[in-house]
């Protein structure tokens, strides 16, 4: 029950930090200055993704580590864990591509 709460409060304040981002500008200065800040929108969308670039690539390297560590131990399983590796893989690229989505809906 008390991490049910927690969750609660959580997302409650992450709704409530986005009712001033998501604000129509007052006037025509915050506007304008509204529609300079474009150039680090996209400066921070290209280090988001670049994060979640490093991120995949570092999850893919450590899974093809432990399927060829896995596979060393135990060769007779080497069929089954490279099923598994190749479905690690594929789940970590989807995540990747999942952030490319995201930062093009949120440039847009």
């Amino acid at each position: 029950m008390k991490k049910l709460r927690i969750l609660f409060f959580a997302v409650l304040g992450l709704l409530l930090t986005a009712i001033p981002a998501l604000a129509q500008p007052a006037n025509e200065a915050a506007a304008a200055a509204a529609s300079s800040a474009t150039g680090l929108k996209y400066i921070a969308a290209g280090i988001g993704f670049a994060i979640a670039v490093f991120g995949g690539a570092v999850g893919q390297s450590r899974v093809a580590a432990a399927a060829c560590e896995g596979t060393a131990r135990n060769p007779g399983a080497s069929a089954r864990i490279q099923t598994m590796m190749i479905l690690g893989l594929a789940l970590i690229e989807s995540l990747v591509l999942f952030a490319l989505v995201v930062v093009f809906a949120a440039l847009r």
